[in-house]
């Protein structure tokens, strides 16, 4: 199985493309998701060719991606033209650099809140696939919606994809959204291994709290969810998928306030059966005790400075430890098999 990294498991150290292709490169990694547009300096031909030739150079896959293709989403940022039309000019940036799909989103759980109930937004994505079926066909180039920040349980996404149409829409497969959004990976995994064309792949701890479970997301091998375990079935069901690394680590545990009806507003439909395998990865698990610099907010936090370059060295030291995890413990990749 092909061991990839997203670039945004480095958001902090301010890289370009061609730096985060030397960084896998160095690594013995097979591909680089380069999961959001603003990766890229521009998208003109000429540059990606630039980026595809170095990456056929190192031996390299390159994947690509976006964030929200749904335009009733609180995600969605219409600066650049229509859901469908981003969606369609990243699927011809995939074309130019020989990504097999453009990885993508819906939103995040601030979506399952709004004014309009998340069906809505369901449709609105629905519809924006089915905009650039044409294309995705034609290219051969999968739209690859993520399990995003808690917008989507794996069944809802089973049901889009199923909806859209799986000949040209996947999944992207995030170990950590999943206990995000209060699911077992391995439930997950179930619902969404026959559409997955790749992953973000994180650990994670899971515990009891008060008022529900508490989660943290960790570097590989450093958490409560069975990982391991699961790799080796991800590996079983989706072996043409790549496993991505997206080490996104320093952020404070969150709390899923189960035991609570407002926690319910926001998923009402969860299955019994499958929450109660989220309910004992957290009866199971224990909170990480382990020595991480915590001060990561996510996205727009404004952190000092002293605080800013120790998570950028904190950053790097995780995804080096996550991928050689990956490459000796677990036995991923490609490139390193060869060797």
């Amino acid at each position: 199985m092909k061991l990839g990294v997203d670039t945004y498991s480095l958001r902090s150290l301010g890289w370009n493309a061609f730096e985060h292709l030397d960084y896998a490169r160095e690594m013995d990694l097979d591909a680089v998701q380069f999961s959001e547009r603003g990766y890229f300096e521009t998208l003109e031909e000429s540059y990606l060719r630039e980026v595809k030739a170095r990456a056929d150079e190192f031996g390299l896959e390159v994947n690509v991606g976006m964030l929200s293709i749904c335009p009733t989403s609180t995600w969605f940022n219409d600066e650049r033209g229509t859901a469908a039309e981003q969606l369609t000019e990243m699927i011809g940036v995939a074309d130019i650099v020989g990504s097999p799909f453009v990885r993508c989103v819906l939103g995040g759980r601030a979506d399952r809140r709004t004014e309009q109930p998340l069906a809505t937004h369901i449709t609105a994505t629905v519809e924006t696939c089915r905009s650039v079926r044409d294309v995705a066909l034609a290219t051969g180039v999968k739209v690859a919606i993520e399990n995003h920040a808690g917008d989507l349980q794996a069944r809802e996404l089973r049901g889009l994809i199923e909806d859209a149409g799986p000949e040209y829409v996947g999944a992207c497969i995030d170990t950590g959204n999943a206990v995000w959004a209060g699911e077992s990976p391995f439930v997950t995994l179930e619902h969404l291994a026959p559409y997955v064309v790749t992953s973000h792949i994180r650990d994670a701890a899971v515990w009891e709290h008060p008022l529900g479970a508490a989660l943290q997301w960790l570097p590989m091998g450093d958490g409560t969810i069975g990982l391991d375990d699961w790799v080796r079935e991800f590996e079983r069901q989706c072996p043409n998928a790549s496993l991505t690394v997206e080490i996104i680590a320093g952020r404070p545990p969150q709390v899923l306030n189960y035991l609570e009806q407002e926690y319910w507003e926001a998923y009402p439909d969860t299955p019994a059966s499958e929450f109660a395998q989220f309910v004992a990865l957290a009866k199971s698990g224990a909170p990480y005790m382990g020595s991480m610099l915590v001060a990561d907010g996510g996205r727009g936090t404004d952190l000092p400075p002293e605080y800013e370059a120790a998570m950028t060295l904190q950053q790097r030291a995780h995804l080096d430890r996550s991928i050689r995890y990956c490459q000796d413990t677990l036995g991923i990749g490609e490139k390193r098999a060869k060797a």
